[in-house]
């Protein structure tokens, strides 16, 4: 069996993402959001999706109207993302970004990340910069709302466990070690892939998540100079509990006199 080191997050598992994926509602966790999205006057308009994998959200959320922006750090993730988008004939813009570092043409109307990508932002003043570029490029009052693992999910549900799937043509083992004093939870991957000789590939991942309490996030959504709105227990509209495994946070752009807003045209090239 041959061995092959990949260090890149998803670069190897991008290509297996979805097949073992397939145990997410995401068309249940697509009308949670679009829900929050229209509570909160987001009817239609411009949505960006941070962390956008292999955009099985930003496609639901482009089938309910909303003109797509799909942002990820990862080109094989983004370039499945894009297939299916040729595809469907979505007019979808992929953009290769770091979330930290984010670039837009303009404002949007909200932005959205889910499916616990804000937990892979492993330092608060990087979290604090991902808020500050979210209210920088957010209409006047305009929405981000994100999704988080908490650190109840990963001290009893992930913390020193192993996940293991076999299929047919592809299998994976996942090891967890999650740190309390740190609130880092270490993902180590491995993933067998079968070869057209039927031999297997491994390839190997390591992957980083933080556990960040609600009172850090909020925090952190005032000294990026937005407004906390109000967070959720995961697909409820009730607060947070010590048990919840995953929250919805909703924040709001803090709209500032004399701010420059740069509006995208309704439609992009």
């Amino acid at each position: 069996m041959e061995q092959m080191e990949r260090p890149d997050s998803y670069e190897a598992f991008a290509y297996v993402y979805d097949n073992f994926m397939d145990n997410i509602p995401y068309e249940e966790w697509a009308d949670y959001l679009i829900g929050l999205l229209k509570e909160y006057g987001v009817q239609e308009g411009i949505v960006a999706d941070l962390g956008c994998g292999t955009g099985n959200m930003t496609e639901l959320l482009s089938d309910a109207g909303y003109d797509m922006i799909g942002i990820d750090n990862s080109i094989d993730m983004l370039e499945i993302a894009r297939e299916k988008s040729m595809d469907s004939e979505k007019q979808i813009l992929y953009l290769l970004q770091d979330m930290r570092e984010f670039e837009l043409y303009g404002t949007v109307h909200a932005i959205v990340s889910i499916c616990d990508s804000m937990n892979y932002v492993t330092e608060k003043e990087d979290l604090v910069k991902v808020l500050k570029l979210a209210n920088n490029y957010l209409e006047p009052r305009g929405y981000f709302i994100f999704d988080m693992n908490t650190e109840y999910k990963y001290r009893t549900q992930l913390a020193d466990k192993t996940i293991a799937e076999d299929r047919e043509e592809m299998s994976f083992i996942w090891d967890n070690y999650y740190d309390e004093d740190s609130k880092i939870n270490e993902y180590r991957l491995s993933i067998f892939v079968q070869e057209e000789d039927d031999l297997y590939r491994k390839y190997e991942e390591v992957h980083y998540q933080r556990a960040y309490s609600l009172d850090e996030v909020k925090e952190a959504i005032e000294e990026a100079g937005m407004e906390f709105v109000t967070a959720y227990d995961a697909f409820t509209k009730e607060e947070p509990k010590e048990t919840s495994e995953r929250i919805y946070i909703v924040a709001r752009e803090k709209f500032q006199e004399g701010k420059q807003y740069e509006y995208y045209e309704e439609e992009k090239e």
